[in-house]
């Protein structure tokens, strides 16, 4: 008889930085016309939910904590990309994000260690608590250091992406078969 339990629906998944991963980083990326696909994203994304993966973005944000912009204008960006990847068969699960940073100029967002803000692992955390995943089988692919030390932190396979085509790079390193 099949098991019914948590652990026998658990599904891997694969944890995406946003800016440097998923899309070109130009330093604060909040506005659309500013957002461009890394090569190979959208495909990356689609062949990841096709595996039957979870697909979450988790990203440090502190441009709104630093008055750069908004969280509504941050998510005005998700929704758009959301849009896009639905237009290629693709979704994103959650975004997790973290305005929090001890720099930051707007009070209400200045933490001296913020739990969310990578290399901390607090965002990686929360979807492991909310969601069905199976850690050990997945990964996180960031292109910073503060990416890979927070994979760790959770216990998730870290991958550093530094640039070219994102499924490409997956193919070889994490796609399952």
């Amino acid at each position: 008889m099949p098991q019914d339990d948590a652990e026998s629906r658990q599904r891997p998944a694969l944890f995406l930085d946003r800016d440097g991963v998923l899309n070109e980083d130009h330093g604060y990326v909040h506005r659309w016309e500013d957002f461009h696909w890394i090569p190979g994203a959208m495909a990356a994304v689609r062949a990841f939910n096709q595996a039957g993966w979870l697909v979450f973005v988790v990203t440090n944000q502190s441009g709104i904590g630093r008055g750069y912009y908004s969280e509504a204008e941050m998510h005005a960006l998700h929704a758009r990309m959301r849009q896009a990847l639905a237009g290629e068969g693709a979704r994103i699960d959650a975004f997790y994000y973290c305005p929090q940073h001890p720099d930051a100029t707007l009070a209400a967002y200045r933490h001296p260690d913020p739990p969310d803000r990578k290399p901390n692992p607090g965002m990686l955390l929360r979807a492991l608590a909310e969601w069905p995943v199976d850690r050990a089988r997945s990964v996180m692919v960031g292109d910073k250091p503060a990416d890979l030390e927070a994979a760790l932190r959770a216990g998730v396979r870290g991958l550093l992406f530094r640039g070219g085509d994102l499924a490409r790079f997956l193919a070889a390193e994490a796609l399952p078969a």
